[in-house]
């Protein structure tokens, strides 16, 4: 279908998409034309970018994690449900100590995030852009998720490994998970306290690079610059 017809059946839906309370895409796709592929894709990457700094800036600091409530990594589920059992034990503290260790250990990985994602943003080609910019509220969230996630993951995983690994309670996490995992019982990120982390660091970061992105979406004037605010405001 070339674009003529395609405009023409998105026209004709129009009536249809305001009854279900669903947004004209065609005018969104108008004011998106009005713009030239070199400010649409501009100013995504210029608020985008911005976006990025935020968001690693907020996490890979002293308590971006530790102190955050919504985005805190706590332990593996086995070892929170053995809790009593191991203050029981005299392990309470070791746990507690763990605890730290994970999320001071995300906070050291997330900023080697930062260059995987701006070299991902810089990548992105004129119809991803196009893509992002009509999507949904975090779109382009999703969009770096599919390109930099085993990246990052690669990344995070020897930072974190480093940190948890001076934990006693780790070491005996890991070679108990271990054992269970090749008999074939526990799959997934709990199968060692380095991979629980890296994966709850990598959703956090993306989490938080989604709230920066409905943020600019919700209002251009916070986007970095004039023409980043330019190219949102026209699809708002």
């Amino acid at each position: 279908m070339n674009r003529f017809h395609a405009r023409r059946r998105l026209l004709a839906a129009a009536p249809t998409l305001a009854v279900l309370g669903l947004p004209a895409l065609p005018a969104r796709a108008g004011a998106l034309d009005a713009l030239s592929s070199a400010d649409a894709s501009g100013g995504l990457r210029a608020a985008l970018e911005q976006g990025i700094g935020a968001a690693v800036g907020r996490l890979g600091t002293t308590d971006g994690f530790l102190g955050n409530p919504k985005l805190r990594i706590h332990p593996p589920a086995v070892l929170e449900q053995a809790r009593p059992l191991l203050a029981l034990a005299g392990q309470g503290k070791a746990l507690d100590d763990l605890d730290v260790a994970m999320n001071r250990a995300a906070e050291q990985a997330v900023p080697l995030a930062k260059p995987l994602l701006v070299g991902a943003l810089r990548d992105m080609k004129v119809d991803d852009a196009k893509r992002i910019l009509t999507g949904g509220d975090t779109s382009a969230t999703d969009y770096f998720r599919a390109k930099t996630s085993d990246q990052l993951g690669a990344r995070f995983l020897p930072i974190v490994k480093g940190v948890t690994d001076k934990s006693g309670l780790a070491t005996q996490y890991n070679a108990l998970a271990g054992k269970v995992a090749g008999a074939g019982l526990l799959d997934g990120p709990e199968r060692s306290v380095e991979t629980w982390v890296t994966s709850k660091a990598l959703a956090a970061l993306f989490t938080a690079i989604g709230d920066e992105e409905k943020a600019i979406r919700a209002n251009p004037l916070q986007a970095g610059s004039k023409l980043a605010e330019k190219v949102f405001g026209a699809l708002r």
